[in-house]
């Protein structure tokens, strides 16, 4: 399956030069993460193939792996919250159809998402870089999780729960099948996970 990418707007103040700039870096970047994944995105690699000043560059992104989760929200825009209201099963399932369906999307930057998730043993400067990368592509996609699970009426009908745990018990199963190269997690599916998630919270509150 392709990768769709974002088409980024351009707001009426942003100088369309510098624009031009960011769009080639951001090409470049896309370019070397698709080839070599996260460590071919270096600062110099990106200025060398987009042919954009280091000067340049530095004036669009604070530091590597801020030019690296921009590539990634490029390629792989975040999941937007169902609208507030109604039933939690129906938000819930929304959400989780949502995130499957960018999870069939993006199997490239998975796999990447995956690769992020292990720990580095040597504290050098490239390790620090996917460090801070994971833990921002982390907060930012697992957003609207933490939306919709902190709300204090879902806590008081279903308990206390670590909204992390929560949201690999649902989640997990739709990584698993796009890593072991199984089906895509379908919304009934979906709807599946979400009831059994439900269903151990209130035994779990009733024990």
């Amino acid at each position: 399956m392709s990768i769709v990418c974002r088409i980024e707007s351009v707001p009426d103040d942003i100088d369309p030069r510098k624009q031009r700039s960011r769009t080639r870096l951001l090409d470049a970047a896309t370019t070397l993460l698709k080839s070599g994944g996260v460590q071919a995105v270096t600062i110099d690699a990106v200025t060398r193939m987009s042919k954009v000043a280091r000067t340049t560059l530095y004036r669009n992104f604070e530091n590597s792996a801020d030019l690296l989760t921009a590539t990634f929200e490029r390629l792989v825009p975040p999941v937007e919250s169902p609208p507030p209201g109604g039933e939690l099963r129906d938000r819930l399932i929304e959400l989780l159809a949502r995130q499957s369906a960018r999870i069939d999307e993006a199997p490239l930057q998975l796999a990447t998402l995956a690769w992020l998730a292990m720990s580095t043993q040597h504290p050098t400067d490239q390790s620090r870089t996917v460090a801070d990368l994971r833990e921002r592509v982390i907060e930012h996609y697992r957003e609207p999780f933490d939306r919709l699970l902190d709300e204090a009426e879902i806590h008081e009908e279903l308990g206390d729960f670590d909204t992390g745990l929560a949201m690999a018990q649902l989640v997990g199963p739709m990584v698993f099948a796009k890593l072991a190269g199984l089906p895509s997690i379908t919304r009934t599916e979906c709807a599946q996970l979400a009831d059994d998630w439900l269903t151990a919270r209130r035994s779990s509150r009733e024990t």
